[in-house]
């Protein structure tokens, strides 16, 4: 299970942080990131972190999106910062036993072992 958690309603250039606790697994056993789908669009990869293939971003939020974990609490986190508009969405936590990390930016994530809820992200112009 994981336990998402942050987001809201923020103005452009702005920050958020998204928190996913997992329950019942270990995260660092898996390939762990994060998805979004806007309204209309595809969902898509947004940041993917792993002991094997370290940390992979989708060009739209490099330089401006952190992903990490921390394996003593069994978390990840996703620091957002110089939010826009297009950056609104629904995000999801998730973790998945085979879909590697170079690979997230490209995927729709419904393969995913586990996901987190929907935590909602508005950014205002």
């Amino acid at each position: 299970q994981l336990q998402a958690s942050g987001g809201g309603l923020v103005q452009a250039g702005g920050s958020l942080r998204l928190s996913c606790t997992a329950f019942g697994l270990t995260i660092s056993d898996y390939n762990m990131g994060w998805f979004r789908q806007a309204p209309g669009k595809e969902r898509e990869g947004v940041a993917c972190i792993s002991g094997r293939d370290g940390i992979h971003y989708a060009d739209s939020v490099k330089g401006r999106f952190t992903i990490a974990s921390d394996n003593a609490k069994n978390t990840l986190s996703l620091q957002m910062n110089l939010l826009k508009p297009e950056d609104t969405a629904v995000y999801y936590c998730a973790v998945d036993s085979t879909l590697r990390c170079v690979l997230w930016p490209l995927a729709r994530g419904y393969e995913c072992d586990y996901w987190g809820q929907e935590t909602q992200v508005t950014v205002s112009s």
